[in-house]
């Protein structure tokens, strides 16, 4: 009974995997939506990102503190809490149709997301030896992806179809009425998936409270913040891992948040008819997730990484130097490559802190600050250059960052001894 009782709790927890994926995605389709249907500039909708990820940075450690005050249910509970709220304030946002409230109701969902990452990562890990812990890991992030296509699905046909396709120029040559008119059937059609997704949220909330969770989560309660912090900044694997981590989330929100607007500038196409290369980018991801979980049996965690960061430069290269269908097809096999690198990273930084895998762990998911600070830099180059390709020379130096990471296992410089 008690392994039943285990494995109800894991597929649980898993599942908030794929709802912060399909969140995620969702976002990432709102730079497009935004730019629009209120005439931004990519560094503009880039504030989307920004306020997404800089409440990943803002709720982190308080997220530590407060599961290592109380249990990992108590901080999946005021996780899901805050992303069912975000979500339900999409409605009044809809309503006053103002930019910076949509930014408000992000910042409080996202919040509600870096609580449910910081919770479950180092869960999941709890769940069982300490030997597989990537590896469970890497299978509970394969349902990651699974929600990201699934958001990006719904963004689709739910949100990106909904759109005038009524450009910038001929929404300045408009009346006041007739764009107000546009822009709330639009914002109405963006506010419609959130406010359904927090619905469903809702009721899985009920079911984890009523859900007898494993004592995993009960284990050291006893907060000494500053003692683990000085540990972990003296652990060289621990603070390079945060810092890959810092570059991989700014790689993959990059690369993600400008693909419908590069293959709407290689192909000619709108934003519905491009996110279709994303989706397929997200269907790579997720099934190159499961074969690399697979891979592990037989290479190590570091090497994967090094391979898959090298094959993700040279797919950026291809996307930054070529055009059309090609360089497309070379945007969609990046994600292929990006699939393993969160967990993987992940696994290693945490892999050993013992006692400060919680405040560890507040530290890696900190990190996801690189998606609002490198996101919002690609946005400027491809403002400044007027060419989302000359932009993805961001992710590029991202990924030559992991693979230095992936093969020293450190960013510090490697000393050969004689």
């Amino acid at each position: 009974m008690r392994k039943k009782t285990h494995v109800f709790a894991f597929a649980l927890v898993t599942s908030l995997f794929f709802m912060w994926g399909l969140a995620n995605n969702m976002t990432d389709t709102l730079l497009a939506a935004f730019r629009r249907i209120m005439s931004m500039t990519d560094f503009q909708t880039s504030w989307i990102q920004i306020a997404f990820y800089g409440s990943y940075f803002c709720l982190a450690l308080p997220a530590a503190i407060f599961i290592k005050r109380f249990t990992y249910k108590a901080g999946i509970l005021l996780g899901l809490g805050m992303f069912i709220t975000g979500g339900l304030l999409f409605y009044p946002a809809s309503q006053t149709m103002q930019y910076g409230h949509f930014l408000g109701a992000l910042f409080i969902l996202a919040g509600g997301l870096s609580v449910l990452e910081t919770t479950a990562n180092p869960y999941i890990i709890a769940m069982g030896p300490a030997e597989s812990g990537t590896r469970r890991l890497n299978l509970a992030q394969s349902f990651n992806p699974i929600g990201s296509i699934t958001g990006v699905v719904i963004s689709k046909y739910f949100i990106l179809s909904h759109l005038n396709h009524a450009s910038a120029d001929e929404r300045a040559l408009m009346t006041p009425t007739e764009l107000t008119y546009i822009q709330a059937q639009e914002l109405n059609a963006t506010m419609g998936p959130y406010v359904a997704v927090a619905l469903f949220l809702l009721v899985l909330w009920l079911v984890i409270a009523f859900t007898k969770m494993p004592r995993a989560s009960d284990a050291g309660s006893k907060i000494d913040l500053r003692p683990s912090i000085k540990r972990l900044l003296r652990n060289d694997k621990y603070t390079s891992g945060v810092i890959a981590q810092f570059f991989y989330v700014g790689a993959q929100i990059g690369v993600w948040s400008f693909t419908i607007r590069y293959v709407m500038q290689e192909l000619g196409t709108n934003e519905e008819q491009s996110s279709t290369y994303y989706i397929m980018a997200l269907v790579l991801f997720t099934v190159l997730r499961f074969v690399f979980t697979g891979l592990m049996k037989f290479f190590s965690p570091r090497k994967l990484l090094t391979f898959s960061a090298l094959l993700a430069m040279a797919c950026t290269l291809i996307v930054i130097t070529s055009g059309g269908l090609f360089a497309v097809y070379a945007l969609v096999c990046i994600s292929a490559c990006m699939s393993l690198m969160f967990p993987t990273i992940y696994g290693i930084s945490v892999g050993g802190l013992g006692e400060d895998t919680k405040i560890g762990a507040s530290g890696l998911i900190m990190a996801i600050l690189g998606g609002a600070v490198l996101t919002a830099i690609q946005g400027q180059v491809s403002d400044l250059t007027g060419s989302v390709k000359l932009a993805y020379i961001v992710p590029f130096t991202c990924f030559l960052i992991i693979a230095f990471y992936g093969y020293f296992g450190t960013l510090k410089p490697v000393v050969r001894k004689p």
